[in-house]
């Protein structure tokens, strides 16, 4: 069956689907901030890199981790998310601004496309609002898994390790995708595979390189695992999501379902009338 005969296509928005880009959607807002900030975040830094850092008077003697952190734009800098930051200090907004920050320009491109070929196929089966809750609710999945094994000892960081991207959110969508349209066909590398095989994939790389690699980027796939499992439970329990909504827009969406259901009763199969 293909992604235009699904019912979670036709239940969508005008021409919405796998991979559009409306101008009024969700996903496409969230693109846009991403990018925004990303830009914003180099203009900023392009700026201020003179009186922050210069790579001559800097100590070599210190850890790659301040390395990076000092090679950071300001936007960065101040939403990153690390254990030190948002729990030692207190500053638990960086649980939300790290899924809006990216390191380079292939980390937000990758994360960009991932967003606007999954996100369109669970906006049209959650509506705006619950969509933007379960996609930043798969964000913060993500940064508390992180969290929970580092300082569990699980992952092999310290305190201090910065956690940057929308890869969290991205995976929770993923994994969503693959439950509603499992089939929907993908290319990678020019070898056709379905949403399905990506993201069991994608899970079974995080999860060996958390648990038994956890070398490169191992506190990234750990935020990867995390976004993936809410993604999946989220799913599975869709009313989870029920708070984002109001109750005045909930029984609006229940009655006009009923009302749906009820003409859907009522209509008349005439085929049978032109088939005699």
């Amino acid at each position: 069956m293909g992604i235009y005969e699904r019912d979670y296509y036709r239940r969508s928005l005008p021409k919405a689907g796998f991979g559009h880009f409306s101008a009024w959607s969700v996903t496409t807002w969230l693109i846009v901030i991403n990018v925004a900030v990303f830009f914003a975040d180099g203009i900023l830094h392009r700026a201020d890199a003179p009186s922050t850092f210069d790579p001559e008077t800097f100590d070599s003697r210190v850890s790659m981790t301040q390395w990076e952190i000092a090679l950071m734009g300001p936007l960065e800098r101040w939403g990153y998310l690390s254990i030190d930051k948002a729990l030692r200090h207190g500053q638990v907004w960086r649980f939300i601004t790290f899924q809006f920050l990216h390191a380079s320009s292939w980390h937000l491109i990758v994360n960009m496309l991932g967003l606007y070929f999954f996100g369109p196929i669970v906006e049209a089966q959650f509506g705006a609002r619950r969509y933007l809750g379960f996609y930043l609710s798969c964000g913060l999945a993500g940064a508390v898994t992180f969290v929970v094994l580092a300082l569990t000892r699980v992952l092999n960081t310290d305190a201090a390790t910065p956690l940057v991207g929308a890869s969290a959110g991205i995976f929770g969508l993923l994994v969503a995708a693959a439950m509603i349209a499992p089939d929907v066909q993908l290319f990678y590398y020019l070898i056709p595979v379905t949403i399905r095989m990506v993201a069991i994939f994608g899970m079974l790389m995080a999860a060996y390189s958390v648990f038994a690699f956890n070398q490169f980027n191992a506190g990234g796939e750990a935020a990867h695992l995390g976004g993936g499992v809410l993604g999946f439970l989220l799913i599975k329990n869709q009313h989870w999501l029920n708070p984002f909504v109001s109750p005045r827009r909930e029984m609006a969406a229940v009655g006009a379902a009923r009302r749906r259901r009820r003409n859907r009763g009522y209509q008349k199969d005439w085929s049978k009338d032109f088939n005699r």
